[in-house]
């Protein structure tokens, strides 16, 4: 069965329009109703009933478009797959992350692929999880590594947890609050509290731990996706911050923040995901990715 054929039925039965979809195809309206043409022939059945002005798909073309989106998915997939074998051990990582996985991955891996794999094109997209995930089913992205708890999971998604990691309160080191021995929530709220957002199932957490005043939605006074600059903030003021503790290690390890030590102690954790698109062909530079990601989402 002739591929163009199936791309040029999916144009029209996503534009709605012989004539808008021979404008995105760059074919003339007369050539792209031949085509049509063509499959029914092939078929031996109508795929749309002319009604008025308007073209509609048959119960037959409503399957056919069905089936047809998987064949030209798998033939674009099968090309794909030939041109990443043939570009050998180059390629490109095109990959989103989430605030935490930005913060403990994204200059770490820039670093690393300068030095070591400089044939390497690198391109890493921020935001929300969501905006990523619409990239990612754009195939403008090959990979995410996010926040686990705020993927909804999807027939479309190959959902790979690949870390968790201990969440904390930190504060700088002369914090009025650093030396106390004991810490409650009801201190640190009088302070400006410093976090990304947060997926229900942590707010849960954090309420049932803590208390209705620990919802992350009313205890959060500074919110951002950016980890680094909530860290700095942090080290630069009274604030407190909430999230991995690996996120903070560079400033624990040198003194200049420390772990706060709550009553009761913060039993909580931040899951994280590598996320692809089921049936989707990885580049073989991505397992160069994926054992990074490994190797650096660790306390």
């Amino acid at each position: 069965m002739n591929i163009k054929h199936l791309e040029h039925l999916l144009a029209v039965a996503d534009t709605k329009s012989f004539s808008r979809a021979a404008e995105s195809l760059f074919i003339t309206q007369s050539a792209l109703s031949r085509s049509i043409q063509a499959l029914e022939d092939e078929l031996g059945s109508r795929l749309f009933d002319r009604i008025g002005k308007r073209n509609e798909l048959t119960p037959l073309g409503q399957d056919v478009v069905i089936r047809a989106r998987q064949i030209v998915q798998d033939a674009c997939e099968l090309r794909r797959s030939v041109q990443l074998f043939q570009q050998g051990s180059g390629g490109e990582i095109r990959v989103g992350l989430g605030s935490g996985p930005g913060a403990l991955l994204m200059t770490p891996l820039l670093h690393h692929i300068a030095e070591h794999h400089p044939e390497v094109r690198v391109s890493i997209t921020r935001g929300t999880t969501e905006l990523q995930l619409g990239q990612l089913r754009a195939r403008q992205l090959e990979a995410l590594v996010v926040d686990a708890r705020r993927v909804i999971p999807a027939p479309d998604l190959l959902i790979e947890q690949v870390a968790e990691l201990r969440a904390c309160f930190i504060c700088r080191a002369d914090h009025p609050l650093a030396k106390s021995p004991s810490v409650t929530i009801s201190q640190v709220l009088n302070y400006p509290v410093a976090s990304t957002p947060l997926s229900d199932e942590v707010a849960r957490i954090m309420v049932n731990h803590y208390g209705a005043e620990a919802d992350p939605a009313q205890m959060t006074t500074l919110q951002c996706e950016d980890v680094g600059s909530l860290i700095d903030t942090v080290e630069h003021s009274k604030a407190v911050f909430l999230g991995v503790a690996a996120a903070a290690r560079d400033g624990l390890q040198a003194g200049r923040l420390v772990e706060l030590r709550m009553t009761p102690k913060l039993e909580a954790t931040a899951r994280y995901a590598y996320v692809t698109l089921v049936g989707r062909s990885e580049a073989p530079v991505m397992t160069l990715f994926r054992q990074f990601v490994a190797e650096r989402l660790q306390e």
